[in-house]
C-alpha cells in the first residue's frame, strides 16, 4: 500500500478524531474523586495526601508556596529580619478571623506553629534553629533564633516536598 493511499483512507477517520470547539453548556456541578477518602481532617496528624490536601482548601497558612516554590505571604502582612537574620518579626494582616468570626491573633498562630513544627521534618529543623517563639502583641509573631534560619518562611508555609 502506497503512503498517499493510506492517508486518503484514513482522511475521515482523522476527521472524526479531530477536537471540536467547545461550546458553553448549562452549568453543572464539578464532581471531584480523591485517590482515597479524607478519614481524618487534620493535616498535622497525618501526612496523607488526601488530608493535605483537605487541609490547604479548609485551613490557612502564614506564607503559601507558589509554583517556582518561593514563599509568599498569605495570612502574613510582612515581615522583618533583625539581628544579622536571628529574629524574625512577622506580622499578620488586618482583619484575619476564624470560622466563627472570631479574630485571629498572634498567639494563636504560635500555637499552631509549635504543634505543626513538632511533626514536620521542616519545622522540627526550624524549631531547633530557635531559641523561641512569642507573641507581644495581638498581630506580631517574634522567633529569636539562635543562628539565621533563612527558610523560614518557607517552612512556615509547608514546602515539605512530599
Amino acid at each position: 500500500m502506497r503512503r498517499r493511499d493510506l492517508l486518503k483512507s484514513t482522511a475521515g477517520a482523522g476527521a472524526l478524531a479531530a477536537p471540536r470547539i467547545g461550546h458553553a453548556e448549562k452549568s453543572r456541578a464539578l464532581r471531584f474523586v480523591p485517590v482515597a477518602g479524607v478519614s481524618i481532617l487534620d493535616p498535622v496528624w497525618t501526612p496523607a495526601r488526601p488530608t493535605r490536601d483537605h487541609g490547604y482548601m479548609v485551613f490557612d497558612t502564614l506564607y503559601g508556596i507558589d509554583e517556582t516554590l518561593t514563599a509568599q505571604p498569605q495570612m502574613v502582612a510582612g515581615h522583618t529580619l533583625d539581628d544579622g537574620g536571628k529574629r524574625w518579626t512577622i506580622t499578620l494582616r488586618d482583619r484575619l478571623r476564624f470560622h466563627d468570626g472570631q479574630p485571629v491573633l498572634a498567639h494563636d498562630a504560635v500555637a499552631s506553629i509549635k504543634r505543626f513544627c513538632a511533626r514536620d521534618a521542616f519545622g522540627q529543623a526550624l524549631m531547633a534553629a530557635a531559641d523561641e517563639v512569642t507573641a507581644p502583641d495581638d498581630r506580631r509573631i517574634v522567633f529569636r533564633l539562635k543562628r539565621p534560619f533563612p527558610h523560614l518562611a518557607l517552612a512556615l508555609g509547608g514546602a515539605t516536598g512530599d
